[in-house]
């Protein structure tokens, strides 16, 4: 719970870290969900994300660009959010399935890729039927730009969950 609680209100820092690109901004989110992901288990990532939505949507400054209120949620970028939690779940639940039936760090990349893929999912569908957009121009302008940095990312947050994990600090 204490992990849980910590990459909740980590989360809600890194969204402070943010660079606008077009409808979506850049922020350091997607790392701490993936890691949350890799360091929790399916009901702690899911908690841990939900606890930061909780405290968004109540009108807390913690989305990108000191943002709160259910308005965000239900916004051009909501769809991000909500996906965190499906992302953060998906990552855990896939990562802890996934080791039992392949090396544990294929089933990571491959849960990494999940998590990913459905905070994309989410994001551009949501952004799609706000903005009015086509699903390619929705695409082009939520998903695209991102791509590289969110792999990038993904390393990174494989690179620490491993170093915490060897220091005792994660499952």
């Amino acid at each position: 719970m204490v992990t849980a609680a910590l990459l909740a209100a980590l989360l809600a820092a890194s969204a402070w870290i943010s660079v606008p690109v077009g409808a979506v901004p850049v922020t350091l989110q997607v790392f701490v969900v993936l890691l949350a992901g890799l360091l929790l288990t399916p009901r702690g990532a899911l908690a841990a994300v939900g606890v930061y939505l909780l405290l968004g949507a109540a009108g807390l400054p913690v989305f990108a660009g000191g943002l709160g209120g259910a308005g965000v949620l239900a916004g051009p970028t909501g769809g991000y959010l909500w996906g965190f939690a499906l992302g953060a779940t998906a990552v855990a639940w896939l990562g802890e399935r996934g080791a039992r039936r392949m090396p544990a760090t294929a089933a990571r990349i491959l849960a990494l890729t999940a998590g990913v893929s459905l905070i994309y999912l989410a994001g551009w569908l949501q952004l799609s039927a706000v903005t009015g957009m086509g699903p390619w121009p929705a695409f082009a302008a939520g998903v695209a730009p991102f791509l590289l940095m969110d792999v990038a990312k993904a390393a990174v947050a494989l690179g620490v969950a491993r170093a915490l994990a060897r220091a005792g600090f994660a499952r």
